[in-house]
């Protein structure tokens, strides 16, 4: 018997050789063994189409959007039947949503530009004329790196642009793609370095300039993205564009003011523009304007009752009531079939917490259980590669080595090191420390976790590292850890020490302490059952991609318990583990051993850490600016029926 994608290479035959019947019973044969099979959905879609069964090619692509709601061939092909039908509206409506998925499918793009034109829309038609004439321009090698870069393939988008980059290695669009896939895989220094360098090529290119400014965001250099947003805006500075470019690096170097000065001259000249009344209330949040933020994100979702990202905002204040008519609009939006990916995942998050709030504990759970599942199929996160990564870590990081490299490293004692897992009570312990007059919280910083990945090597698919730590002197050691503190100097205001809160650093303390030996580390710990659903119920920005499953979640959280143990085993003494339940109950004594740990006299203000104003940016920001409570404390209990895979994941841990 023929193997699936021999099967699908016969279909595709068939369908290019006109025989579309044909085409469909192959496809149809393969949806019955499986019937999310996508690739066989979207040639049943079209055979459908083309044989003018209209309604049977409907539903291969409502069933193809269910299970790849970001395929821009498949709206692409839902606009080709609009057409077929006759239904003109409908048909714009589906290639636009195809070139947002996909801005390389050309077919739309030609498809928008006759459309447009036809309805009398001409700026509309030569905008889309032109980006088709764009990617007509385009070596076929750059338009099919796109096609794999959007449809999900990173490594073999990568593998063919690194390949292109070889025999034209100053193509400007080819390094902005392999940077764009760089921050895809997290190779944030390599991507930055390209941009870089396509800059230097083409300074006038702008949307090189804008994926510049992304990157140094994402490696935390604010100040850099700032200049460069500065330099944008320069250029035109009547341009919202880069008003609001220029805002949002104003907001991360904590030039609040200007940030809003900015926001509010792009909502003069469009006052319904969801995205910055949606930065708008973020920023309006971070300072702790909580009443400001709810009016802007309110604002947003009156301009467009389907901005998730508005919605869920207001759900992750955890402060926020939603009213019945604000829940049954989100209900209806949800209800939509063209409801963009992230727009329903948001409003899936933000319904869980709207029914959890009002007690309809099943409903809620639904919710949050569609919104992880929607992102969860969108993730490539694996729970056995992750406990690989732990074991390899129990098995490098021994006391022979640390006893190795006794006496390397920078001796810096400034770093404060905040570990462990998301929604554990870190950004608590953040808060009650940089209340100290000794200390400066800083942000969630990137460094160590970089530093890893460039430890890893450059060969696809395979790392040295941790073996690696095995090979490195005393020298490269010391010279990692004094870059560590130069790099993080940009983040501090002039304390002696300071806080890096990335709570994925439990990952590599071997690493840290190596470089780093005289730094202090806290394990931020929560009760498994809390912390876990805690995590489940969050929708992270990005990252954390363990959270999207309960089964996931739960093995994340035994191999994090596992792995802790082995460094108390290597390194006696070196982890204060903090467990929130006993911050709740002894506020005073836990902070008097936190500031013990970290050779720091007593101060009053740590106990009046609501009392301090600073910008938190974490999930929790709204908590940490309240007095001590237990509102998050056994909040899994009232969903327990539906938690079985989470208690069989943590197996002993469960309590």
């Amino acid at each position: 018997m023929a193997s699936r994608e021999e099967q699908l290479g016969s279909a595709q035959k068939a369908l290019q050789a006109g025989a579309f019947a044909h085409g469909l019973q192959i496809a149809e044969g393969l949806l019955q063994a499986n019937p999310g099979d996508g690739e066989a959905l979207y040639i049943a879609a079209v055979a459908a189409r083309y044989l003018e069964r209209f309604e049977q090619a409907d539903e291969h692509l409502a069933r193809l959007h269910a299970a790849m709601p970001e395929y821009g061939r498949a709206w692409q092909e839902a606009g080709h039947l609009a057409r077929a039908q006759g239904d003109m509206g409908r048909a714009v409506s589906a290639y636009a949503r195809a070139t947002r998925c996909n801005p390389a499918l050309d077919a739309s793009w030609r498809a928008l530009a006759e459309l447009e034109a036809a309805r009398g829309n001409g700026a509309e038609a030569q905008a889309a004329q032109a980006q088709a004439r764009r990617i007509a321009a385009l070596p076929r090698e750059l338009v099919a790196v796109t096609h794999h870069l959007h449809e999900g393939r990173i490594l073999r988008a990568e593998e063919i642009c690194r390949h292109f980059l070889r025999t034209n290695p100053r193509n400007v669009e080819g390094m902005r793609l392999l940077a764009q896939i760089g921050i895809k895989l997290g190779i944030l220094d390599d991507a930055e370095f390209l941009l870089e360098s396509a800059r230097a090529f083409e300074p006038e290119n702008v949307q090189v300039q804008l994926d510049y400014i992304d990157a140094l965001r994402r490696r935390q250099k604010f100040d850099r993205a700032r200049e460069e947003a500065e330099a944008l805006h320069a250029r035109d500075p009547a341009s919202p564009l880069f008003q609001s470019h220029l805002a949002i690096e104003s907001m991360q170097t904590g030039d609040y003011d200007r940030a809003f000065e900015l926001f509010d001259t792009v909502l003069d000249r469009l006052p319904g523009d969801v995205a910055t009344l949606t930065s708008r209330g973020h920023a309006l949040k971070t300072t702790g304007a909580q009443e400001d933020a709810v009016a802007s994100y309110r604002a947003a979702v009156a301009a467009k009752p389907d901005h998730g990202d508005a919605w869920y905002a207001l759900a992750n204040l955890k402060t926020y009531s939603f009213t019945e008519d604000e829940i049954a609009m989100m209900r209806e939006q949800t209800a939509r079939e063209d409801l963009a990916f992230m727009d329903r995942v948001h409003l899936s998050f933000a319904l869980g917490k709207a029914l959890e709030d009002r007690k309809k504990y099943g409903d809620s759970f639904g919710y949050y259980q569609t919104g992880n599942a929607l992102k969860r199929a969108q993730a490539r996160y694996s729970a056995d590669a992750m406990s690989q990564e732990r074991a390899l870590q129990k098995e490098v990081c021994t006391r022979d080595l640390f006893a190795k490299h006794g006496g390397a490293g920078d001796p810096s004692p400034d770093p404060i090191f905040i570990l462990g897992l998301p929604r554990a009570g870190s950004t608590l312990l953040e808060q009650i420390l940089a209340s100290h007059s000794q200390v400066d919280g800083t942000l969630e910083l990137p460094n160590i976790l970089a530093l890893a990945h460039s430890l890893r090597g450059r060969k696809a698919g395979q790392s040295r590292y941790p073996e690696v730590l095995h090979e490195l002197s005393d020298e490269q050691l010391s010279k990692f850890g004094r870059q560590f503190i130069e790099d993080t100097r940009v983040q501090r205001q002039g304390a002696p020490f300071f806080i890096d809160k990335m709570p994925n650093n439990f990952r590599h303390i071997g690493l840290i302490h190596l470089i780093l030996p005289n730094a202090k580390i806290i394990d931020a710990r929560r009760d498994p059952m809390d912390c876990c659903f805690s995590g489940f119920k969050q929708l992270f920005a990005e990252g954390q991609e363990f959270t999207y499953g309960l089964t996931e979640v739960g093995r994340y959280y035994t191999d994090y318990v596992d792995l802790m143990d082995h460094w108390d085993v290597v390194l006696p003494g070196k982890v204060l583990r903090v467990q929130h339940e006993d911050v709740l109950d002894d506020l005073e004594g836990q902070v008097r051993r936190m500031l013990d740990h970290c050779g720091l006299e007593f101060e009053e203000a740590c106990l009046d850490f609501h009392k301090t104003d600073r910008a938190v940016r974490t999930a929790s920001s709204e908590q940490v600016r309240q007095p001590i409570n237990r509102k998050g404390q056994g909040a899994w209990k009232e969903y327990e029926p539906w938690l079985g895979d989470l208690r069989d994941a943590l197996g002993p841990l469960a309590t």
